[in-house]
């Protein structure tokens, strides 16, 4: 079969398969791995190389570790350290012996193969319960962070396991590289980060295109991948490296809206690979054993989360539903399983049987929460999750930070008011920053980039781009998509206000009236008019400014009737001037 039959098959799967359980409220991963199951060998065997669209669609965990890392800035990581160590390591640690002791005492397996099929089994599905706990509106809220904590602890534990299982390999016969050869990459990944990355990206911004930059931002996580797997470390860890050192970068916003469409088709892709690697076989020849180890692992994993967030005072029915969430077996087994499998310490058998319960595991996820979910709500229980709000989320975006943008936000920072800014213009970015001030790079045009730099929380948006083009195209997206979001624009004149004013935003100003008329009164001051006289004629001015400016905006007129509206305003403002005169000269 050609590749692009290939593609074709995986891209019919996909469309059936995922709204199909995403009616059903089973969740996309779920339709992944049955579609892949379905096209796969077991069943009509159309894709029947699968170990390779695995190898290949590992990007896809690869990319999703990069874009957390994104999120967790260092200072952010450090804040989280308690729970990452304590609620996730302790999760880890007691899953992994609870499991271990099971295998070894009751099925009869060594300390050893135990212990790695335990820590194994141990890890969650990054994938899947952040997928969860997004659909389900959890993942900002306390108990979402105390899950999300696990999970972090679970994909920084992937790199011991690994290595713990390249150090009983058995088959081994080559030495990999040197301890040392890890530490340097680590330190190389970096010092490139630190001091490297930012300015790639300024250049690329500035004589790049936006294709360019898509490239650059895949480039930046797939070769810290390979780096790191090229000095024994994992791939994933790399990227997550790599994500961490770019989170405070100003490109932070571009880099995650780039990197998100690439991300969520080969994370599908990788689950449609692990449902063809599944051996039905397996069940069919022993399905009480698979079935029963599969509702074990759920129940001992969701047990044990539950007290563990029980013990950190969460509400009994959040610590159950993450409990759920997180009660799956994950991705990374099939990694561990893979790599104990061909280094000699499992039997193939063994390692497959324990892949089909990881799979079968992440089949009951979402189920289990769903009927968790319907039972609560059948109970009449308050909402638990749509009152939290991400504190840590600014309600403010200013669109364009040049010195119109930059004034309303040295006001806000000066209040300790929260807000997000951006600009394309790299340059002044940097600038910019060595004034404090956090802004990040992106085109705000962009409706992709507006909402991965948090529009849909925002309750108003400042356009104060320089570009007229740009800001009506901003005003009408967040306007059509986003109404709830107050809009402040900046209008270059009265007609771009009717424009404006036409897309329905209410609140605009005209970035040189108020200058102007300041100007204005002083000019008249040094003429010679004394400061009432001066007040009252900028004062009448711009009273008539105003009600023709209405009057523009509120009637429908073409080119030559605002023309001729704006003919007749300065005759009525020269009346009024000259009236104002005359009575100025008959009180003297």
């Amino acid at each position: 079969m050609t590749g692009l039959a290939t593609v074709l098959i995986f891209l019919v799967a996909t469309v059936v398969a995922v709204p199909i359980f995403k009616k059903l409220k089973l969740g996309a991963i779920l339709g992944y791995l049955v579609a892949g199951l379905v096209i796969g060998p077991q069943v009509f065997d159309w894709v029947n190389d699968p170990q390779t669209i695995l190898h290949v669609a590992e990007l896809g965990v690869v990319l999703l570790l990069f874009l957390i890392g994104l999120e967790l800035a260092p200072d952010k990581l450090w804040k989280m350290r308690t729970q990452i160590v304590f609620t996730g390591g302790g999760q880890l640690l007691i899953s992994a012996l609870a499991i271990g002791a099971i295998l070894h005492f009751v099925l009869g397996f060594s300390v050893v193969i135990s212990s790695i099929i335990g820590l194994s089994l141990g890890l969650s599905s990054t994938a899947f319960a952040v997928q969860l706990m997004s659909e389900h509106k959890i993942l900002k809220t306390p108990p979402g962070q105390q899950g999300f904590s696990i999970l972090l602890m679970q994909d920084l534990a992937v790199i011991p396991i690994l290595l713990l299982v390249e150090s009983v390999s058995s088959a081994n016969t080559t030495s990999g590289p040197q301890w040392w050869i890890s530490v340097l990459a680590v330190v190389g990944v970096l010092i490139i980060g630190r001091f490297l990355v930012n300015p790639f990206l300024r250049l690329i911004s500035s004589y790049g295109s936006a294709e360019v930059m898509t490239a650059s931002a895949l480039l930046i996580v797939i070769a810290t991948a390979l780096g790191m797997e090229a000095a024994g470390l994992s791939m994933g860890m790399g990227a997550f490296i790599a994500g961490i050192l770019l989170a405070n970068s100003s490109f932070r916003h571009q880099l995650e809206t780039e990197i998100e469409p690439f991300k969520g088709l080969l994370l599908g892709l990788f689950f449609i690979a692990i449902g063809m690697n599944l051996d039905l076989s397996l069940l069919v020849s022993e399905p009480l054993f698979i079935i029963s180890a599969s509702i074990m692992l759920v129940v001992i994993k969701t047990l044990i989360i539950f007290l563990i967030l029980k013990a950190n005072k969460q509400l009994t029915t959040d610590a159950m539903r993450i409990g759920l969430m997180l009660s799956q077996g994950g991705e990374f087994a099939f990694v561990v399983m893979t790599q104990a499998a061909g280094s000699g310490i499992l039997a193939p058998d063994i390692a497959a049987q324990v892949s089909l319960i990881v799979g079968i595991s992440m089949a009951l996820t979402a189920p289990l929460v769903i009927l968790h979910s319907m039972w609560f709500t059948s109970k009449n229980c308050p909402a638990v999750y749509d009152s939290h709000r991400d504190e840590s989320e600014p309600q403010v975006i200013i669109a364009g930070f040049g010195r119109f943008g930059q004034v309303s936000a040295r006001i806000l920072a000066a209040n300790n008011i929260a807000f997000t800014a951006l600009d394309k213009d790299a340059k002044h970015i940097e600038f910019v920053k060595q004034f404090g001030n956090k802004v990040f790079y992106g085109d705000a045009s962009r409706l992709d980039l507006l909402e991965t730099a948090g529009i849909a929380q925002a309750k108003i948006l400042l356009i104060a781009v320089d570009n007229e083009d740009d800001a009506l195209k901003i005003a009408e997206l967040v306007q059509q998509n986003f109404p709830h979001v107050s809009i402040i624009a900046r209008a270059r004149n009265r007609f771009t206000a009717k424009r404006l004013s036409e897309l329905g935003v209410k609140l605009y100003v005209r970035e040189l009236f108020a200058g102007g008329l300041e100007a204005a009164g002083m000019l008249l001051k040094e003429y010679g008019f004394n400061n009432e006289q001066v007040n009252e004629m900028v004062s009448i001015f711009a009273e008539h400014d105003k009600t023709l400016l209405d009057k523009t905006v509120n009637e429908k007129m073409n080119m030559d009737e605002l023309i001729k509206t704006s003919k007749k305003g300065r005759e009525e403002l020269a009346t009024l001037f000259k009236r104002d005169r005359l009575i100025h000269e008959k009180n003297k």
